[in-house]
């Protein structure tokens, strides 16, 4: 009897000990929970697959020909998603997990009654549950410009309607609501929190947040300050990696990212040049060896930016110093450091459709307000240009900070890793 008690009681430690087990690796083992075995830095591609020229959309682009090397050419890892059927959608390239709405209040709409503050979207991370997972995150801002998709187009912020337009994130998959007009917000006003603080201030003085806009395609500098102003939120969980460099000085003045399965050139091209001189130049590039350079992607050149840095925290561009960045001097006078060229054209629905692209900052996102040039934006954040031109047509900026056009950009070239 005393043995068949021993027995018994092993029997049901056992059977606790393998419960907590279980219970511990669905909360915390990848593989039991839809999220994929992916780990580092994927940069998923920005869903662009229409050809531009200066101007509007034209047809397939073919190598030898002007206008050769833009984003629909490279178009790089397809999106690819999962709708777990719980609100939650998992990305197939990232291994990340994502909040499929930001209608936090559950009333089938999204509006300003679901927007947070930054201060709030951080601590209500701590509580938020969905889908059964209890470990979700506010995203960096590396993690939700994952999202983003340049197969959309730009809104004019005095719009009365999203009429005609579509958004820069994939609504087949997630939840989109543009700014709530009848809470006095703009069209434009769909700001997307991140976890991400500026190092510096932006507007003379602001604590500022990076924030991605899924309505007008960039990533700016917000208020951070508590009801200044208030955002949607997407929580994230999942691959803790995401968004981290792995960065290798090759000594041939070539810098390979082991996380993006990437290869930079260690310095960028020292001059400023049109869009459509910048994909020319890259097609013609033979360097360290190699004769698969180009212009990078929105998404890619992101990728590159170090949010732990600034011009006037660091004293340098928004970039690893195993990098060499040209030093400019601004609109404001100030020494300062370039806005880069991509690959990526910023669409809109007019009848100029092509006749901007995307330009990442790495140093301030300068712009003119009350007849001064100040840091608007950030050093990091995701803008325009009008693809030609002349910078002087433009001597207060254009859009509602006064962004600084320059039209003529500098430009640092990336090859994929073989």
């Amino acid at each position: 009897m005393r043995t068949m008690g021993l027995l018994i009681t092993l029997i049901l430690l056992l059977a606790f000990s393998t419960s907590g087990c279980e219970k511990e690796r669905s909360l915390n083992d990848d593989s039991s929970d839809n999220l994929p075995a992916i780990s580092g830095y994927p940069i998923v591609g920005t869903n662009q697959s229409v050809f531009y020229n200066n101007i509007s959309e034209i047809s397939a682009v073919t190598a030898g020909n002007a206008f050769y090397g833009q984003n629909a050419n490279y178009p790089g890892n397809t999106p690819k998603y999962e709708n777990n059927g719980d609100g939650t959608i998992t990305d197939l390239i990232t291994g990340l997990m994502w909040q499929k709405s930001p209608d936090r209040n559950g009333d089938g709409l999204i509006d300003t009654n679901d927007k947070l503050s930054y201060a709030e979207a951080v601590e209500n991370a701590s509580t938020f549950n969905l889908g059964g997972y209890t470990d979700w995150r506010l995203p960096s801002i590396k993690e939700i410009y994952s999202l983003i998709m340049f197969s959309g187009t730009d809104i004019d912020p005095a719009a009365s309607s999203p009429e005609n337009t579509s958004p820069f994130i994939n609504t087949a998959y997630f939840d989109f609501g543009y700014g709530d007009l009848d809470a006095g917000d703009r069209i434009i006003d769909a700001q997307v929190a991140s976890n991400t603080i500026y190092v510096s201030t932006t507007m003379n003085g602001n604590k500022t947040m990076f924030g991605v806009n899924f309505a007008d395609g960039r990533i700016k500098g917000y208020p951070a300050e508590a009801f200044l102003k208030t955002y949607y939120v997407y929580y994230v969980r999942g691959n803790s990696d995401y968004g981290i460099n792995q960065f290798t000085d090759n000594n041939d003045g070539t810098v390979t990212d082991e996380a993006t399965g990437l290869m930079w050139m260690q310095s960028d091209t020292k001059s400023a040049v049109s869009w459509e001189q910048a994909l020319s130049n890259a097609e013609r590039s033979e360097f360290a060896g190699h004769t698969d350079w180009r212009l990078p992607d929105a998404k890619e050149l992101q990728g590159i930016v170090d949010y732990t840095r600034s011009p006037a925290t660091t004293n340098s561009a928004a970039i690893n110093p195993i990098f060499e960045c040209t030093k400019i001097t601004n609109e404001a006078g100030e020494e300062d450091y370039p806005y880069y060229w991509t690959s990526t054209t910023h669409a809109s629905r007019t009848i100029k459709s092509g006749a901007s692209a995307s330009y990442v900052c790495f140093g301030r996102a300068m712009g003119k307000m009350n007849g001064i040039w100040i840091d608007v934006h950030g050093a990091g954040a995701q803008r325009s240009d009008p693809k030609t031109g002349n910078p002087i047509d433009f001597p207060d900026g254009r859009g509602p900070q006064g962004d600084a056009i320059r039209i003529n950009n500098y430009v640092r070239l990336v090859r994929n890793i073989q």
